[in-house]
C-alpha cells in the first residue's frame, strides 16, 4: 500500500484553505483539525480494520479529526484508560463497559460496530464433550480482563459451578494464546471467530477434530465491539459533533473494508509496528470481522435497543453471580449515531 505523505497533506490542507476562503469561511485554518484519541480493546490487527482504513484512505483527515489509535493489550484495560483521561473513546465489549459502569466508570455507548458475537468455546472432541451437559468436572480455559462475563452468565444459567469439582468447572484463566488446548492443559478454551480459532486450525489440529459452541447458538450471546465515551462529556455540544465526524468517518472506513477486504488486511499490516502479524492471518480475519459488522438494518453502528436489552438479560441472568445487579440507565445513546449518519 502507498501511504499518504506529509507533502500530500499539507497540499491537501492548502487547498481545504483556498476553498474555504473563496466561500468566505473564514473559521477554517490549516490548523482547525481536532484531536481524537481512540483506545483499541487489542493490538492491531483486522478486528480493528475500519479505523486504520479510515486513517489511511484519509476520511479522518477529510473529517477535520487528527485520529490518534492507540493498541491494546493484555495489560491495557480501555475502561481505565478513558478514565484516566488518556482516550477520547474506547472500544470495549458491552459486559466490560457495563461492569465499569456500575463500579463508576459512566461509559456511554455511541456506536455498536460489531453486531454479532464472535466469541466461542473451542473443544478438542478426543476429551469426549459432545454438548454443554458434558461440561460438568471439565477444565476451561477462559480470558478474564471483562472477556469473562459472558461465559460466566452462561454456566450461571446452565447451573454449573465455576469452582472445580464433578459437577462443576475448573476454569482455567487463560493467556491469549492456545497453548492450553494444544497441550491438552483444558478440554476447551476460548476462541473468537476471526482469530484463535484459526491459530488451533493452524497449530495442526483439523477442524474435523474439534467442536465449537458459539454464544450466539447458546443464547448467550452479547454485544462485542462498540464505541464508548464518558456521559459527561456528552454534555458538550463540541465534542458531540467531533465525535459524530469520527463515527462517519469510521464508519466510511468499515464501509471501504468489506468492499476492499484484502486491501484492508494490507493496511492494517502496514500499521503493526510488532511485525508479529501475517497477511494470510489478517486476510482471513477480516473476512470473518465483515461478517460480524454487517447485518443491522439500519446500518453500520446502529445500536439496536433489543441487542442491547439482551446482552443485559445474559448479564443479570446468573442468580448465585450476576456480571451487574440492575439494568443501567443511559448507558446508551443514538444521539451522535444519528448527528453522523443524517438519521
Amino acid at each position: 500500500m502507498k501511504k499518504r505523505t506529509f507533502l500530500s497533506s499539507a497540499l491537501s490542507t492548502t487547498a481545504a484553505v483556498v476553498t474555504a476562503a473563496a466561500l468566505g469561511l473564514s473559521g477554517f485554518s490549516a490548523h482547525a483539525a481536532d484531536e481524537v484519541t481512540i483506545q483499541l480493546k487489542w493490538v492491531t490487527q483486522a478486528q480493528f480494520a475500519g479505523y486504520y482504513v479510515a486513517q489511511d484512505k484519509g476520511f479522518y483527515e477529510d473529517a477535520g479529526l487528527d485520529v490518534t489509535i492507540k493498541p491494546g493489550g493484555p495489560d491495557i484495560a480501555p475502561p481505565q484508560v478513558i478514565a484516566g483521561g488518556g482516550a477520547d473513546v474506547i472500544i470495549d465489549w458491552m459486559p466490560s463497559a457495563l461492569a465499569s459502569r456500575e463500579k463508576g466508570v459512566p461509559l456511554v455507548n455511541i456506536a455498536q460496530i460489531f453486531k454479532k458475537s464472535g466469541m466461542m468455546l473451542t473443544c478438542r472432541r478426543d476429551s469426549g464433550i459432545q454438548s454443554p451437559s458434558d461440561f460438568k468436572g471439565r477444565t476451561l480455559g477462559v480470558w478474564f480482563f471483562g472477556n469473562e462475563y459472558p461465559f460466566l452468565s452462561w454456566m450461571s444459567r446452565l447451573g454449573i459451578p465455576t469452582a472445580g469439582g464433578s459437577d462443576g468447572v475448573t476454569v482455567l484463566k487463560q493467556g491469549f494464546n492456545v497453548d492450553p488446548l494444544l497441550q491438552k492443559q483444558a478440554d476447551c478454551i476460548s476462541t473468537m471467530t476471526y482469530n484463535e480459532y484459526w491459530q488451533v486450525i493452524d497449530a495442526g489440529i483439523p477442524a474435523d477434530d474439534l467442536l465449537v459452541f458459539k454464544y450466539e447458538d447458546q443464547g448467550v450471546a452479547t454485544l462485542e465491539d462498540g464505541l464508548y465515551v464518558l456521559e459527561d462529556d456528552l454534555k458538550d455540544a463540541a465534542f458531540v459533533d467531533k465525535m459524530a465526524r469520527f463515527v462517519q468517518a469510521s464508519i466510511k472506513g468499515w464501509q471501504y473494508a468489506a468492499d476492499h477486504s484484502d486491501e484492508a488486511a494490507d493496511i492494517v499490516l502496514e500499521n503493526d509496528a510488532t511485525g508479529a502479524q501475517t497477511e494470510k492471518h489478517q486476510r482471513r480475519m477480516m473476512g470473518e470481522i465483515n461478517k460480524l459488522v454487517a447485518g443491522s438494518a439500519k446500518g453500520i453502528g446502529y445500536l439496536e435497543p433489543a441487542d442491547f436489552d439482551r446482552t443485559v438479560d445474559v448479564l443479570l441472568g446468573g442468580e448465585s453471580d450476576p456480571v451487574i445487579s440492575k439494568k443501567p440507565e443511559g448507558a446508551w445513546s443514538h444521539a451522535v449515531w444519528k448527528k453522523a449518519t443524517g438519521m
